[in-house]
C-alpha cells in the first residue's frame, strides 16, 4: 500500500510540475506512452519485490542484493543496447555475484529474501537501460516519471490484495505523520530523483549509474544499523560480503581507464 500511494502521488506531482511549464506537453503519442507504461511496470515490480525482501528478512539483506545492479547491467545494457560487452565489467560483477553468495551462506534464514532483492536488481537494471533508450531520443525526463508512475501505480494496487490485504483500512486510521513521510517518498525521493536520473542517463552509461547507486546499500546497512540495530544480528561475513561489493566500485573506474588507454594504444 506504502508504494501504491508513492507512485500515486508521484504521478500526480510529475505531470502537475509538466503542466505549468506552458512549453512542455504529457501526451507524447500512443507508441511512445504504450512505452514508458511498459518501463513503468517493471519498476513498480522492483519496488514490490525491493520493500518485499525488506518484510521477508531485512533492510541489510535487501539492500546487499540489491548491489548486484553492476552484475546484472553489465549483461543487461550490452544485451538491450547491441554494444559489446566488456569483460572487465562482468570480472567486476563476478566479485559481487561471490560477495553475495558469501552473504546467502552466512544469512542462510534470508536466502528468500535475498533472492527477491536480486530480482529486484535485475528489474532495476532492466529499466534503467531501457530508460536511457528513450531519455537519449529526446524524451521530456519528467514527463517520462508521469507516464511511468501509472503504470507503477497500476501494478502495485493489483498487488494490494494479494500481498497487503489490510493495506487500505490501516492507512485510513494511521498516524497522519506518516503521510508527510509518504509525500517526501513520492516527491522528493521519486519525482525529483526519477527526473534526475533521467537526465544523467543523457551524458552517462546506466552502468556507470548503476555501479554508482551501488553505494546506496553501503550506507544504507549503517542507516539500519543505527536506526533498527540490525547490526546486532548480521554475521562478520555479511560484512565481508559488502566490503567486497564496495571494493568492486573502487576498482571500476581504475579499470576502465586501464582498458580505455589500451584501446587507444592499439
Amino acid at each position: 500500500m506504502l508504494i501504491t500511494w508513492r507512485c500515486l502521488l508521484a504521478a500526480l506531482g510529475a505531470f502537475l510540475w509538466v503542466a505549468m511549464m506552458r512549453d512542455r506537453k504529457i501526451w507524447l503519442g500512443g507508441k511512445a506512452v504504450a512505452k514508458l507504461l511498459g518501463i513503468g511496470a517493471i519498476i513498480g515490480l522492483h519496488w514490490l519485490c525491493l520493500f518485499g525482501a525488506v518484510k521477508i528478512a531485512n533492510v541489510s539483506i535487501a539492500l546487499a542484493g540489491l548491489a548486484t545492479l553492476s552484475l546484472f547491467t553489465a549483461f543487461t545494457e550490452p544485451l538491450l543496447t547491441r554494444c559489446r560487452i566488456k569483460p572487465f565489467e562482468v570480472f567486476l560483477g563476478l566479485i559481487v555475484l561471490a560477495a553475495i553468495c558469501l552473504i546467502a551462506g552466512a544469512e542462510s534464514a534470508y536466502v528468500l529474501g535475498l533472492g527477491i532483492a536480486l530480482l529486484s536488481a535485475l528489474l532495476a537494471a532492466i529499466f534503467m537501460v531501457l530508460n536511457k533508450t528513450i531519455v537519449v531520443g529526446g524524451a521530456d525526463p519528467m514527463v517520462m516519471v508521469g507516464w511511468e508512475m501509472v503504470s507503477s501505480t497500476l501494478v502495485c494496487f493489483v498487488a494490494v490484495p494479494f500481498f497487503d490485504p489490510a493495506g487500505f483500512p490501516a492507512l485510513l486510521v494511521c498516524d497522519p505523520m506518516n503521510w508527510l513521510w509518504i509525500a517526501i517518498l513520492a516527491f522528493a525521493c521519486t519525482v525529483f530523483a526519477q527526473d534526475l536520473t533521467n537526465r544523467l542517463l543523457r551524458t552517462i552509461s546506466a552502468y556507470d549509474f548503476n555501479l554508482a547507486a551501488n553505494f546506496e546499500p553501503v550506507y544504507g546497512i549503517l542507516a539500519a544499523a543505527l536506526i533498527f540495530g540490525e547490526h546486532a544480528s548480521l554475521k562478520p561475513a555479511f560484512y565481508l560480503g559488502a566490503g567486497a561489493i564496495v571494493l568492486a566500485n573502487f576498482i571500476h573506474p581504475l579499470l576502465r581507464k586501464r582498458f580505455s588507454s589500451g584501446d587507444m594504444r592499439a
